[in-house]
């Protein structure tokens, strides 16, 4: 008998989780051939999450959670649920049922029936985003890859359901800095995808932000690409070359022409121009460094305060 584990990373989810749970019920009353555990991650919530959670677990015993100290993130949560799940095929889910589990039984069949490591899916549309964040999400996956070796397929979910050795390759990458989509990807495996229109969520209010995507992109184009930083290489040299030019021009017209150096407004423009570009270039440079920084600390990804 197969044993699945599915992971419910949770953030304030306190009114969506009775509802993901009668669904999850009812995905295991539908293949009864196959041993379920439900492991729940309260990542810092600062609602009645847990609370929810332990009156689950008293009533099921195939319920188990994890609780941070406080909130890490959802790359800790994840991180956390694939450490402690312990069945041969492991699934990330939502807990807001933006995910349908019903995909599941049908990702398993896969799975056992054909040559593939993973089933992972993909919304075919973002109806119900507002349109400036669709239109930002489908550029960040066309930025990403262009400028890095690793696929991010356009409008992958974290949702899916992997065997027992893609988890335990995906574990051994025990960065700090993490970003799922990319690490889906650069342990390699076959995966199969499936397309699915989206979903609202069922009650709560979402976590995400449009700053908070946009600081999450970074984070993938940082973990995963270092292409930024030869553009800010090219950007120094390019400017460099431009800089000696124009001082080549001046001298040569000073002594051809006799004109004076004119229009310090000019000038001005081209100091703050060039002064801008240093500083993204800078910048480039600080968020690697920051990286780096955080990742020779050596700090945990999360701390528990409890589990069950």
């Amino acid at each position: 008998m197969d044993k699945i584990s599915l992971i419910v990373p949770c953030y304030n989810e306190e009114q969506a989780l009775p509802y993901l749970y009668k669904e999850v019920v009812k995905l295991a009353e539908e293949m009864p051939d196959q041993e379920f555990e439900f492991i729940f991650i309260n990542d810092g919530s600062r609602d009645k999450t847990l609370t929810v959670i332990k009156e689950l677990r008293e009533s099921d015993e195939r319920v188990h959670f994890v609780s941070f100290s406080r909130n890490f993130g959802k790359e800790a949560g994840i991180y956390a649920g694939l450490q402690a799940a312990t069945g041969n095929y492991v699934s990330l889910i939502d807990a807001d049922l933006q995910d349908p589990p019903s995909l599941i039984k049908e990702m398993y069949e896969t799975l056992k029936t054909e040559d593939y490591d993973c089933v992972a899916t993909r919304r075919v549309d973002r109806k119900g985003e507002p349109p400036i964040r669709s239109f930002f999400a489908k550029q960040f996956y066309k930025l990403i890859n262009k400028i890095s070796d690793t696929e991010v397929v356009d409008g992958a979910r974290d949702f899916r359901l992997m065997t027992r050795q893609m988890v335990d390759s995906i574990l051994e990458m025990g960065e700090y800095n993490r970003f799922s989509k990319g690490i889906f990807g650069w342990v390699g495996f076959k995966t199969k995808w499936i397309a699915f229109e989206n979903v609202e969520r069922v009650a709560g209010e979402t976590k995400w932000s449009f700053i908070g995507l946009f600081l999450y992109s970074l984070e993938g184009i940082i973990a995963f690409s270092t292409r930024p930083l030869i553009i800010a290489s090219v950007f120094g040299i390019l400017f460099c070359v431009i800089a000696f030019i124009m001082i080549c021009f001046i001298i040569f017209k000073k002594i051809l022409f006799g004109d004076p150096v004119q229009g310090y407004a000019s000038t001005l423009c081209i100091i703050f121009f060039i002064g801008g570009i240093q500083l993204f270039c800078l910048g480039i440079l600080g968020q690697y460094l920051s990286k780096t920084y955080m990742e020779a600390k050596k700090r945990p990804i999360y701390i528990v305060r409890e589990r069950a």
